[in-house]
């Protein structure tokens, strides 16, 4: 079926209003629930052929998010689409306000390989508690996994309501071409600006999940051992291929030695026998992403780690030592489990080196320090992060995750989703029983009157 029937057939079913209900949409969501746990062993089984995830991993960070964002749509759903109430101005009165929720209409999702499932089911449970029909465009880059998420959603849905094509350039452009409702787009900056572009032709309303250098403060102040442990977890999850995992440390010089020690045992703790042997340990993606992190590494210091087999495409946790701010490791983001390490003496420092790059996706903070808490919090702009942890900000579904500037634009997860895929239509209701005459001509002598009704 070609890209611009599959969109014909899913807005005729759109103005057949046959998605707007409640019942509706909680049965769609409660089918996908259902789906995810009839073809959870084939999911399992694919992320570890893609992506060498283990069970525990690819349920907590694919699966397990999934569900629990259907959950909490399922609980949430009649609070979400209840109109709103507003009060009308003096001016109108009597009169009455109200924010009504209308679905998009048609909307388009474009995921990456990184997570798979994740980050192509969690849009879709949103667009589909907001009442839409949706076109899903599934990673080339994880190919056993997008599969099987074909399979499954087939079986589930028509494609007049959810459509699902794979990843290629010639069918995303013919994609973009079309005029959709909404476009929701997980990916790199560099394609995100593509998207963009082409949705401006359309003027489409985007959503863009990208990326950035996301970095990770360490003070004197904090829980050394635990910051390791959690920036080591935050690291390797998902071998570095995370858009918000910790890109670089910017560590208090009076610590870091302490900080680089309790990094190599944390390493060593939670990967006995090494990174490359364990079965918790995914691997990178494919040889073309494994060879990119190889470059990356050339002319740099490695402080500690660096193992790799490129065959197997695993390589270990690789922390550097402060490399140059110019250096490719540096500008680029890593997406990998490279670690580069840089000392600072005051937080002043650390303001100053974040604020001249792009604002980043997420940023993490290890500090006992209230005032440093303050400071980074308060002068560094970021889309979301954690006070003394990593990544775990995103699990929360009551608070959105998005980027800001660089790094994205519009939110995601529970509520905030939902309102993604959501136009919030205002209606002014006017009572007939009195009709002001300020407002109507003549004016002269009405403008004191006026002013004093608009105050």
């Amino acid at each position: 079926m070609e890209e611009q029937e599959i969109l014909e057939g899913q807005r005729a079913y759109f103005r057949s209003g046959a998605t707007r209900g409640l019942g509706f949409r909680r049965e769609q969501l409660r089918k996908l629930l259902r789906g995810l746990g009839d073809w959870e062993p084939a999911l399992l089984e694919a992320l570890a052929a893609d992506l060498g995830k283990s069970p525990f991993e690819a349920y907590a960070t694919e699966l397990g998010v999934v569900r629990g964002e259907i959950r909490a749509a399922l609980g949430h759903l009649k609070g979400w689409v209840r109109t709103k109430r507003v009060p009308g101005p003096l001016t109108q009165f009597p009169s009455g306000g109200r924010l009504m929720a209308e679905p998009k209409g048609c909307v388009l999702i474009l995921a990456p390989w990184n997570y798979p499932v994740q980050l192509i089911l969690a849009p879709l449970v949103s667009a589909m508690a907001a009442g839409n029909c949706a076109v899903l465009v599934l990673p080339e880059d994880a190919p056993r996994t997008s599969g099987v998420l074909a399979e499954m959603l087939e079986s589930l849905y028509p494609p007049e309501y959810v459509a699902v094509r794979r990843a290629s350039v010639e069918g995303n452009t013919r994609l973009l071409d079309l005029g959709f409702d909404h476009i929701f787009f997980t990916g790199s900056p560099r394609v995100g600006r593509i998207v963009m572009a082409a949705a401006a032709k359309n003027l489409t309303p985007v959503t863009l999940e990208l990326g950035g250098k996301s970095p990770c403060i360490v003070d004197r102040t904090a829980d050394i051992p635990l910051a390791a442990r959690r920036i080591v977890w935050g690291k390797c999850l998902n071998a570095g291929q995370t858009c918000v995992a910790p890109d670089y440390v910017l560590v208090q010089e009076p610590v870091r030695e302490a900080f680089l020690r309790e990094l190599r045992r944390q390493a060593e703790v939670l990967f006995p026998g090494g990174m490359l042997a364990s079965g918790d340990y995914p691997q990178i993606v494919n040889r073309r992403h494994f060879d990119r992190l190889a470059g990356l590494l050339d002319g740099e210091r490695v402080l500690f780690g660096g193992e790799a087999d490129p065959e197997g495409q695993k390589l270990a946790l690789t922390v550097l030592d402060a490399p140059g701010p110019e250096r490719p490791v540096m500008k680029e983001e890593i997406f990998g489990p490279i670690l580069p390490v840089i000392p600072y003496g005051e937080i002043g420092e650390v303001l100053d080196f974040v604020l001249e790059r792009p604002k980043p996706l997420a940023l993490y903070l290890f500090t006992r320090d209230r005032e440093v808490s303050r400071r980074v919090l308060g002068e560094l702009s970021f889309g979301g992060g954690c006070l003394n942890d990593t990544i775990v900000h995103l699990l929360p579904h009551n608070l959105p995750f998005g980027g800001v500037g660089e790094s994205g634009m519009g939110g995601c997860h529970g509520k905030a989703g939902f309102d993604t895929f959501t136009h919030w239509k205002p209606v002014l209701k006017r009572g007939t029983w009195l009709d002001l005459p300020v407002r109507y001509p003549p004016y002269r002598g009405k403008l004191g009157l006026l002013k004093k009704l608009m105050k």
